[in-house]
């Protein structure tokens, strides 16, 4: 039973015990955070990520498995992928969307392209946005949901010149849909971490929110044990957003986007030399696969957005859910 402070549009149009939905995270939302997610009342979003259709059918079908005697669970079951890499091949989305989702989630690109076939099979649209003047684009496309997903979220975003806060994003797209689609509905993205983080985009005006870092930090998560343990005892001032880990990954991330993570050894020893690591990026590649296959997050990655300093240990995702639903809770006046 979602509480009566947290009974939000967004809780009932999917049917929701909690207003938060789960991050499509590339390979860290498997289907057993997924399903978890679901379980615990929250929307819970495969992350579908760059449109591996092997790794895709793989963790979609270990969900369906995990949800098939829970109904009610099983219809908070979506999938989320990006934009642009569908762009290249989109035959990941088109299986997704034979298993009936109870949602589907485009970032990073125009979702227009693809929002025909996203109807047809009956799966709302969910698009996120970094700034006020990719919504128009997202209404055309038909999204029944909105994220405003501002520039402290973990992984990609919009860089630092055209990125925005979801403290100041979330309210003015709030207020723009209040005008041009009051039925689209609106979810905070970046820095929810708590039910603070929680209760804060429910007063700025969303119906509710997407949590990524801190269900990452999860006993289900995908992520490696030693980034997860990292991200433990790393503050708020420890992450960076740049491009060094998409070039070391060769990931060619279209502009305006960039990857936040913690700013580990090898990122500092490398972030004020750009051009030279564009041009030559040969050495440090070999650095840090090293590191990834080492298990050494010095080197490696660990992929955490600025809330990282709320995070100081590794829950079950349900038991996670709970608590920061229950906090929220407290906060919220009753509706």
């Amino acid at each position: 039973m979602t509480h009566t402070a947290l009974n939000t549009r967004f809780t009932q149009r999917f049917q929701l015990r909690t207003p938060i939905a789960l991050a499509p995270m590339a390979l860290a939302t498997g289907g057993a955070l997924a399903a978890a997610c679901a379980q615990a009342g929250a929307l819970g979003l495969v992350g579908g990520g760059y449109g591996d259709l092997v790794w895709t059918q793989r963790e979609y079908t270990l969900a369906n498995e995990l949800l098939k005697n829970d109904a009610a669970s099983h219809a908070r079951l979506g999938c989320g992928f990006i934009t642009w890499k569908l762009d290249e091949n989109a035959e990941a989305l088109d299986w997704v969307l034979t298993q009936k989702p109870c949602a589907i989630m485009l970032s990073f690109g125009d979702p227009r392209p693809y929002a025909a076939r996203i109807q047809a099979a009956g799966a709302p649209l969910i698009c996120q946005v970094q700034r006020l003047d990719q919504v128009p684009q997202a209404i055309e496309a038909g999204a029944a949901v909105i994220v405003a997903q501002g520039g402290e979220a973990g992984g990609h975003g919009a860089n630092a010149r055209e990125g925005r806060s979801t403290f100041t994003l979330v309210p003015e797209i709030a207020d723009y849909l209040a005008t041009h689609s009051p039925n689209t509905l609106l979810l905070a993205a970046g820095g929810v971490v708590d039910g603070r983080g929680l209760a804060a985009a429910l007063m700025l005006g969303a119906d509710g929110a997407l949590v990524g870092s801190r269900l990452w930090a999860t006993t289900e998560s995908l992520a490696a044990t030693g980034a997860k343990t990292q991200a433990t005892q790393t503050s708020g001032d420890g992450t960076a957003r740049s491009e060094v880990f998409d070039i070391l990954r060769r990931k060619n991330w279209p502009a305006p986007y960039d990857f936040r993570a913690i700013r580990n050894d090898l990122h500092r020893a490398l972030e004020n030399d750009m051009a030279g690591l564009k041009a030559n990026p040969d050495a440090a590649r070999a650095d840090y696969d090293a590191g990834v296959k080492a298990g050494d997050f010095t080197r490696a990655h660990a992929t955490v957005g600025e809330g990282v300093g709320l995070i100081r240990d590794i829950p079950a995702a349900e038991t996670l859910i709970r608590k920061i639903t229950d906090q929220a809770s407290s906060l919220v006046p009753s509706r």
